[in-house]
């Protein structure tokens, strides 16, 4: 009962809630400052001192899901790598402020529960196609973008105006803003514009660089797109039309993949040295040379199927696995051959104890790896030979560089659901709904060592290995023009200037907008 609860109250809030948008009136909102929040997400550059001649950009995002912090992580990283490698181009380091906005600032229920409230939701499907569905529509996304900048708008300029080097202070502003939530476009432009015109407009007078980075992948929600936005960068073909279709000029949206994790940048090239120095060829062929990595791991050579059940092990992982090792171990026996599974199950401890020994007996004929919260996953998708997921995003992504074909095993109403015929048109996996669905197409594959290989070509065809680094040189140059616009006194429009109609075209490396 208390999960329904806390849906119903969030109903009687503003049903859109959980999807965004803008409108009206201001309350002062102050958020309570716990030590959650003293701690927050942020900035993660390690070595930088506040005195030092730095540029600073805070990423907004939110914890609904582990691929929005994965992404800002990744961009951060990919800075830093930059900054090291190509210190020419890039000579002033960057520190990010990574900040979860609603779980730190969000004033009350149910804005600072949105974590809570999404793996409720994402457990109950049918609740989140509701509010998904809903919060596409013109009503709701009118509700949602009232009852945000009603409710929001003071305790978010809060987290827009605080110092990217001391999260406790309000003295200094980030350069730059990037999101990589879906929930965090239209507020916090309309912050922005009130910053920058001294509290002339909300619509007008934005002279802070504002960037979207998409984390999804085949389909997205209506909010994570905003005309306003200086440049919006798409993973895919689908989501560059979803941006038009949402007014976004075709000169903002920039396509060059989803940002992913270090491991899987460039088939794991290691970015510590000079690119010159690296030999691409020899570093590509130690990558994928299966045997060499599952030695590593302390697997066996042996073909490999890979359950993920993402960071919170969701997904009927303990099902998909018995299902799976029951057809490995008959396939095992009828072919007289070896097989070996590895599950990762994330922060699920129960489902890690369940499937290994002594409560789960696999049998002689095939190896069993159970595994929990993994860190190094580009290592567990290269040593294996087939992949079951929930249909992430990030996930995908990171498959179709690592060349591993998919089975996909769940995905959530509308954000997810277009994220399988993005894989199953680009040939490199299917879905299946059922366990038994699954425990069959692994025995279909593994009958069918050319085909697997089709689709592990076709994986590495779709991979977009370089995007993260593309997107943080583009991110990257913004950030640095807009550093020589403070040194030159350009950081506010006069209220003089609001209204009059814009003239100015700014270079960010990428061509003009």
């Amino acid at each position: 009962m208390k999960s329904y609860t806390a849906v119903t109250y969030l109903l009687s809030v503003g049903v859109a809630t959980a999807f965004q948008p803008s409108v009206v009136s201001r309350q002062v909102l102050r958020p309570i400052k716990t030590q959650a929040y003293k701690q927050s997400s942020t900035s993660l550059s390690s070595s930088i001192a506040a005195d030092e001649d730095v540029a600073t950009i805070q990423i907004l995002m939110s914890d609904t899901g582990g691929g929005h912090r994965a992404s800002a992580n990744a961009l951060r990283d990919a800075f830093n790598v930059l900054h090291e490698t190509e210190p020419d181009r890039f000579p002033l380091k960057i520190h990010c402020d990574i900040v979860d906005i609603y779980t730190d600032y969000g004033p009350f229920f149910p804005y600072n529960e949105y974590v809570a409230l999404y793996k409720i939701m994402a457990e109950y499907s049918f609740l989140w196609k509701w509010f998904y569905e809903f919060g596409s529509t013109p009503l709701g996304l009118w509700l949602n973008d009232f009852m945000l900048e009603l409710t929001c708008f003071e305790p978010f300029q809060e987290c827009l105006t605080r110092n990217p080097f001391d999260s406790s202070k309000n003295d200094k502003r980030a350069d730059m803003v990037v999101s990589v939530h879906p929930l965090c476009q239209d507020l916090p432009l309309k912050i922005l514009s009130s910053l920058d015109s001294n509290g002339a407009s909300r619509s007008e007078g934005r002279v802070t660089p504002f960037v979207t980075v998409v984390t999804d992948l085949g389909g997205a929600h209506p909010t994570w797109f905003n005309e306003g936005v200086d440049k919006c960068y798409v993973p895919s073909d689908v989501l560059k039309n979803a941006a038009m279709d949402r007014q976004v000029r075709e000169n903002q949206i920039v396509q060059y993949g989803l940002p992913i994790r270090r491991g899987f940048w460039r088939f794991g090239a290691d970015y510590t040295g000079s690119p010159e120095e690296q030999d691409e060829a020899t570093e590509m062929e130690g990558v994928h040379h299966k045997p060499t990595i599952r030695e590593k791991l302390g697997l066996k050579d042996l073909t490999t199927v890979l359950i993920v059940g993402g960071g919170d092990g969701m997904g009927g992982i303990i099902a998909q696995a018995q299902a799976v090792g029951e057809k490995l171990q008959s396939l095992a026996v009828s072919k007289n051959e070896s097989y070996q599974m590895v599950v990762v199950c994330g922060n699920n401890k129960a489902a890690q104890s369940t499937l290994s020994p002594p409560q789960t007996n696999w049998g002689s004929n095939i190896e069993v790896s159970v595994q929990g919260f993994v860190n190094n996953m580009d290592e567990y998708m290269r040593a294996s030979d087939i992949l079951i997921t929930k249909a992430g995003p990030g996930t995908i992504a990171e498959a179709s560089i690592c060349g591993l074909p998919c089975i996909l095993s769940s995905f959530l109403p509308g954000q997810e659901e277009g994220n399988v015929p993005y894989v199953e048109e680009n040939g490199f996996g299917t879905y299946k709904g059922s366990v038994e669905g699954m425990a069959e197409t692994v025995q279909e594959w593994l009958a069918s060592p050319s085909k697997l290989e089709q689709m592990r070509d076709n994986a590495l065809v779709a991979a977009r290995p370089d995007a993260t680094l593309d997107i943080a040189r583009d991110l990257a140059d913004m950030v640095y023009v807009r550093r020589e616009e403070l040194k030159k006194g350009g950081g506010t429009s006069s209220k003089k200037e609001i209204g009059k109609p814009k003239t100015k075209t700014i270079a960010y490396g990428m061509g003009p907008f």
